[in-house]
Parts: structure tokens; C-alpha cells; sequence
């Protein structure tokens, strides 16, 4: 009896080793994820001592190797389930033709409409991964309907391309995670002389 126990108990300490690391939110995948995208769309003139994300250190604390002790990852090796698997269950792919086709509109888009208005200080970056115009009396008033409408056309496909980020994972309720990473790095990879909110909502110019 005492036997047919410890069996069962480690059973479901595997178990749950193992859904713990599916529900894992990949931060730092998910950061370099979002640095890809925004910066093909933008350009990649972002300041060149920005810091790159580091990945999670399996050895060390907060790590993906955290999420487990050290006699679990024993029972993990034994049914061929180690740090290798915990990696791939972390990558987040934007590969999917859905997110591809998002991301050429929103570069067109950037290149033939919305870069004059950033760089005129009529456009901005707000801190929830929107865009926004901030002061129209900086666009010319031919160009003030047309600018207006491409603003709400990329605000629709951002918020399209955070949904489908998280769906095309398998994982839907990361959406609103996704679209944190993209907001803060749409604001990191901005160009100089553009403006943004901070967290308290307020603009500043980078």
C-alpha cells in the first residue's frame, strides 16, 4: 500500500512539473518576439545601447529550471523530459501567415503615412501599445483626415496582432501579457525626437 502511494505521488508531482512549464509565460522569448516585429516595421534605428533581453538562467534563480527542485527534474530525466523541452515550450513564433500579413500592412502603412506625423510631433506612442495623435495642429490640414484614419487603422491591427501573438502560441489568455511586452517595446525602439506616454500617462518626448 505504502508503495502503490509513493508511485501515485511522484506520478503527480510529474504531472504537475509538467503543466507548471506549459503555463509558463516566456517574458524574455515574448521580448525578443516583439523587438523583431516592431522593428521591421518602424526601422531599426532604435538607440544602439539599448539592452538586448536576456533569457532566463536555467541554473539560477527565476530561471525555467526554478520551476522544478532538483528531485523532480530527476523524475523529468527519467520519461526523456528535460531542460530541452522546457525551451521549446518557451519560444514564441510570429512566423504565421496571419501575423506576417499584419505586420507588412502596418510597415507600408508606417513608411507612406504615420513616419512624418512621428517625426512631426503630431503622433505619439501611447503606454498601452496604441498610437495617437497628440497635437493635430502639427499635420497639415490636407493630410489631417487621411493621417487620422491610418491612426485607427494600425490602432485596429495592433490590437489584432497582440490577440493573434497569444492565439497563434496556443495560449489566448497571454493577450493582454503580449500586448505589455509590445507597448513597452514600441516605446523603446522609437525614434529620436518622437513622443510617448510614461506610466503615469504624461507625454515626453524621447
Amino acid at each position: 500500500m505504502q508503495r502503490w502511494l509513493g508511485t501515485s505521488f511522484a506520478a503527480a508531482l510529474l504531472l504537475t512539473a509538467c503543466v507548471t512549464i506549459n503555463v509558463y509565460f516566456p517574458a524574455a522569448e515574448a521580448k525578443e518576439a516583439a523587438k523583431e516585429f516592431v522593428d521591421k516595421v518602424i526601422g531599426d534605428d532604435a538607440p544602439a545601447n539599448e539592452a538586448k533581453p536576456v533569457p532566463p538562467n536555467p541554473g539560477g534563480q527565476g530561471g525555467s529550471a526554478s520551476l522544478r527542485s532538483p528531485r523532480s527534474f530527476d523524475w523529468l530525466a527519467v520519461v526523456g523530459i528535460g531542460t530541452a523541452y522546457a525551451q521549446e515550450s518557451a519560444d514564441i513564433s510570429i512566423k504565421t501567415p496571419a501575423i506576417q500579413a499584419i505586420q507588412n500592412r502596418m510597415a507600408t502603412r508606417f513608411q507612406t503615412q504615420l513616419a512624418a506625423g512621428f517625426d512631426a510631433g503630431a503622433l505619439g506612442l501611447t503606454r498601452d501599445g496604441m498610437v495617437e495623435v497628440r497635437d493635430a495642429s502639427k499635420l497639415a490640414l490636407k493630410d489631417r483626415v487621411a493621417i487620422t484614419q491610418a491612426v485607427a487603422d494600425d490602432n485596429r491591427d495592433r490590437k489584432a496582432v497582440y490577440r493573434e501573438v497569444a492565439v497563434a502560441n496556443g495560449h489566448p489568455e497571454w493577450e493582454s501579457q503580449i500586448r505589455g511586452i509590445f507597448a513597452q517595446q514600441w516605446i523603446a525602439s522609437a525614434h529620436g525626437g518622437w513622443w510617448y506616454q510614461d506610466a503615469g500617462g504624461s507625454w515626453k518626448q524621447k
